[in-house]
């Protein structure tokens, strides 16, 4: 499986979002209504105030705090190169990943877990929100979709079965892919990046996730894992 991709023309990404403002009273009203509406339906019991904490999901009323990329290397093995563009200035991030893919191949193979319905959506949203031009990797309008050169491993896991969602956790469990006991998971990055201001440990969080995708993909093509001493983190 994936055996007709090279490896080193292949990016795994990892993206880490947040709700655009601390709490739902420092939203302006008239987007407090449309955060009501957008979510009514979603919200079952809880009102829209109880349910502004998971504002990161949409990329209307979220932001992006962090972008993990991971490259494999060859060596004496394939290893792996990570780097991620973390700030409290969305527009700075998007700016440099932009930068980074424009700087790669055309025909560069962008991979992320749930990418398709999440991350390369997101990040192309929050371009144009921010007033940025989409990078051609990430473009999607007017091309047929076998000209679209995205990974999915969950959707590579459904082999055409629509009917759940599988975590990146349980498959690296299944696949014996050893993870760090990591102290945060994705339901708690807007409380560490609100009320603790650390960046940094939601930074390593992502790498984390960048890491465990590049090596998931290894388990799908039939390979050994990537050694520890092969994995390099680089800074922004």
């Amino acid at each position: 499986m994936l055996e007709q991709y090279d490896l080193n023309n292949l990016m795994v990404l990892d993206i880490e979002t947040v709700p655009q403002c601390s709490s739902f009273d420092q939203l302006p009203g008239h987007m407090q209504k449309l955060w009501d509406l957008k979510t009514l339906y979603q919200r079952k019991e809880e009102t829209a105030e109880e349910f502004y904490g998971r504002a990161g999901i949409w990329a209307e009323f979220g932001k992006i705090i962090c972008i993990s990329v991971g490259i494999y290397t060859k060596g004496r093995g394939t290893g792996l190169r990570v780097k991620s563009f973390a700030s409290h200035d969305e527009t700075e991030i998007l700016i440099k990943f932009g930068e980074l893919l424009r700087s790669q191949p055309l025909t560069l193979v962008l991979c992320a877990h749930n990418g398709k319905e999440f991350d390369f959506p997101y990040i192309c949203r929050r371009m144009l929100i921010n007033g940025l031009q989409i990078p051609p990797q990430l473009e999607i309008s007017g091309k047929k979709p076998w000209e679209v050169n995205h990974l999915d491993t969950m959707e590579l896991w459904k082999f055409g079965d629509y009917k759940s969602y599988t975590s990146l956790n349980l498959l690296t469990a299944i696949f014996n892919i050893p993870t760090p006991k990591d102290d945060i998971d994705g339901s708690m990055v807007g409380h560490v990046y609100w009320n603790e201001n650390d960046l940094e440990r939601i930074s390593t969080y992502c790498q984390k996730d960048v890491i465990a995708t590049a090596q998931l993909i290894r388990r799908y093509r039939g390979e050994s894992l990537i050694e520890d001493d092969l994995i390099t983190l680089i800074g922004q």
